[in-house]
């Protein structure tokens, strides 16, 4: 991934619910700060707000459906074909899950290795999965954060682009500090998309290295 663009890079999201990171990434390419243009907004959720915000902006929103395919013995991944020739009919660059609350099979993941973000409220490898501010607390963790990734078949394993840390602090609660982890989230994916954007993302095994200048993928500590 080098070169400069001569066009926007070409984006799909993937949510389930709020979309307040897809609210943060329109707003940064309205601001001109990612040069890249969401061709698609998806979801899973026919309810999902991510689609209002979507519709809001005179962006293509799609509910894709997921009863017709609760029969099949391969369900999940004929679901995922079907996301898959959507997204290959808009000629998708890049797809980020934000708030994407389905696993993603094998489908998608070999369609868009290396070309799938996502953005987890955690200090990957620490805490993959759910509840993972509870979680953290209850460890006795000092610091938080958030981690944008490559998607892989395994949760949360994927190839770690961007992380941003906060402190825990002795009162905080599970709400609290996602609500001070989301800030950090808001400002870390549309950094790593504008990377992605300018080809400055490349992967080596399990590391990404940031080319052409220092990495700005050094944990952000301090209060938001």
């Amino acid at each position: 991934m080098s070169g400069k663009r001569t066009a926007p890079l070409r984006v799909a999201v993937l949510a389930s619910g709020r979309g307040s990171n897809l609210q943060a990434i329109i707003d940064s390419i309205e601001a001109n700060l990612v040069q890249a243009t969401i061709v698609a907004v998806v979801s899973n959720k026919k309810d999902a707000v991510a689609l209002e915000r979507a519709r809001k902006h005179g962006l293509k929103d799609l509910f894709v459906d997921p009863k017709p395919f609760a029969g099949q013995p391969d369900s999940r991944e004929a679901y995922d074909r079907a996301l898959l020739a959507i997204l290959q009919q808009h000629d998708v660059e890049l797809v980020l899950l934000a708030g994407y609350m389905k696993i993603v099979t094998a489908v998608l993941v070999n369609a868009y290795a290396n070309r799938m973000m996502n953005i987890h409220p955690s200090l990957l490898p620490s805490f993959p999965g759910l509840d993972v501010q509870k979680k953290a607390i209850e460890w006795g963790c000092k610091l938080a954060g958030c981690t944008v990734h490559f998607v892989t078949e395994g949760v949360d394993e994927g190839p770690i682009i961007l992380q941003a840390a906060v402190p825990i602090l002795d009162d905080d609660s599970p709400e609290t500090l996602a609500a001070r982890i989301l800030v950090q989230e808001h400002k870390l994916y549309p950094r790593a998309v504008q990377l992605f954007a300018e080809g400055r993302l490349r992967v080596e095994g399990r590391r990404v290295f940031i080319e052409q200048g220092k990495p700005v993928g050094e944990a952000v500590i301090g209060p938001s």
